[in-house]
Parts: C-alpha cells; sequence; structure tokens
C-alpha cells in the first residue's frame, strides 16, 4: 500500500493480517491525499487536519520522490495541535505525543515516504503488531507492464510468492478477482471498521488518525480488537 501519514484503525487491520508488507512507493503521488495529511478532533467541534506541507514541484513526482517543506516546523506545528488532547484529559496523551515526536526525531531524510513508514514503524511496535516493510523502490521486482491500477497488487504480490493479497475495503472496486485466481493467489477484502470509544467531553468522530484512537484506548485494547478482526488469529506469526 501507499505510505500515509498516521493513518486510521482500517491501515492497522490490513498490517496486523500480513506476514509481508509492501511500501508502495514506485507510483505517482496524489496531493492532498491521506500521505501528508490526516484527521484529529478540533479543539471545539468536529475534526482538522494534520498536515505535513510538501514541495508544491511534487505533483507528478513519483511518491518516493515527495520532499518535506521544513519538517522542523510540521513537527512543531503538530505537537501544539495535540495539545488540547492534554487539557482534555486524554488519558494517553503522553504516549501519543510521545510517537508523533519521536516520528519527526527519528526520520533522518526530508522524503514524506521515510517519514511515513517511521510513523507505522512506531505505531505498530507500540501495539504489538509485527511490521517488516519492503520498500517497492529497493528492492528488484521484475513486473511486465501495468495495465490498470489493480494489476499491481497482483503483479507484485505474484513477485514475492504471496498466496494472498489483502486490502481495505475503499479499493475493492479496482481489483479484478479472476486475475488473481488464474494466479492461485488469493484476494481479501477487509471489513469496514467501527471501532467506537469514549471520547471524554468531545464528541466521537469515526474513521480519524490513529492519534486519536490511540489518545481515549490503550494499547492493549486496540490490538485486542485488531486481532478480533482475523478468523484466524496468529499472532506470533505477525
Amino acid at each position: 500500500m501507499q505510505p500515509y501519514f498516521f493513518p486510521y484503525i482500517g491501515y492497522y487491520d490490513v498490517i496486523n493480517r500480513s506476514e509481508r508488507w509492501v511500501v508502495f512507493d514506485i507510483v505517482k503521488y496524489v496531493p492532498k491525499s491521506w500521505m501528508n495529511r490526516n484527521r484529529i478532533l478540533h479543539p471545539t467541534q468536529g475534526w482538522q487536519y494534520v498536515t505535513v506541507p510538501v514541495d508544491r514541484h511534487s505533483e507528478g513526482s513519483t511518491i518516493k520522490d515527495v520532499s518535506i517543506v521544513d519538517k522542523q516546523e510540521a513537527h512543531r506545528r503538530i505537537l501544539g495541535q495535540l495539545e488540547h488532547y492534554r487539557s482534555g484529559r486524554a488519558p494517553y496523551f503522553r504516549a501519543v505525543r510521545n510517537l508523533v515526536d519521536r516520528c519527526f526525531t527519528e526520520t533522518e531524510t526530508s522524503k514524506l515516504r521515510d517519514l511515513n513508514v517511521r510513523s507505522l514503524a512506531l505505531v505498530c511496535d507500540y501495539l504489538g503488531i509485527g511490521f517488516r516493510p519492503l520498500i517497492a523502490s529497493q528492492i528488484a521486482l521484475a513486473l511486465p507492464p501495468i495495465l490498470h491500477p489493480g494489476q499491481w497488487a497482483l503483479e507484485i504480490s505474484s513477485a514475492l510468492g504471496a498466496s494472498t493479497y489483502v486490502n481495505p475495503p475503499g479499493g475493492r472496486e479496482l481489483f479484478r478477482p479472476e486475475e488473481f485466481e488464474s494466479r492461485g493467489i488469493g484476494l481479501e477484502i477487509t471489513p469496514t471498521h467501527d471501532f467506537r470509544y469514549d471520547c471524554g467531553s468531545y464528541g466521537y468522530v469515526e474513521r480519524l488518525s490513529v492519534l486519536d484512537v490511540l489518545m481515549w484506548n490503550s494499547p492493549g485494547r486496540v490490538k485486542a480488537y485488531l486481532d478480533d478482526q482475523i478468523p484466524w488469529t496468529n499472532a506470533d506469526n505477525r
């Protein structure tokens, strides 16, 4: 999948079901997508974006080449946007703030891809999910010409010897199940998520960034929820 910035809980469901994760960074970057922004609660009502600004020339660039504009300023601003969770008495504020802080300070480059992969790794480690990413642009994949968007997953899965490809429900229409079947590769579409939780004095908003989920829920509760989504749970293999 494309590397998103602290994505919603359904993204981690896909990781939790997977033995091998491919960071899909070899296609064009889409501006104003989940790759450089996500949503958290607003201090007074509804939600707000947390955004990592990227170079204005990034439109049309390959994901692997997209650069962040002033990473230090983005770091400072996003930490500031999280402060209202402290006054709102989110029980896991300090732990989540630390994840964001580490994400920025431990990312050594100015590449958006690297920042996002670090965010995924930190959250997975916090939740106890195995995460062993392969960067598509850094591995030798001999792929044929791609004729439609859903074929990328098919060809990469085939090249890596996968038995099953897993994708969130939002991408269902991209794939042609008969193509996967002809290769002997299963196509698994995960369910839509409705993980509800108490947000203190705030109103609950669905499908916010995992940052909001983790502000209000222990890592154990979130991991248990994700494991419950899998009909065959074998956490030792993840």
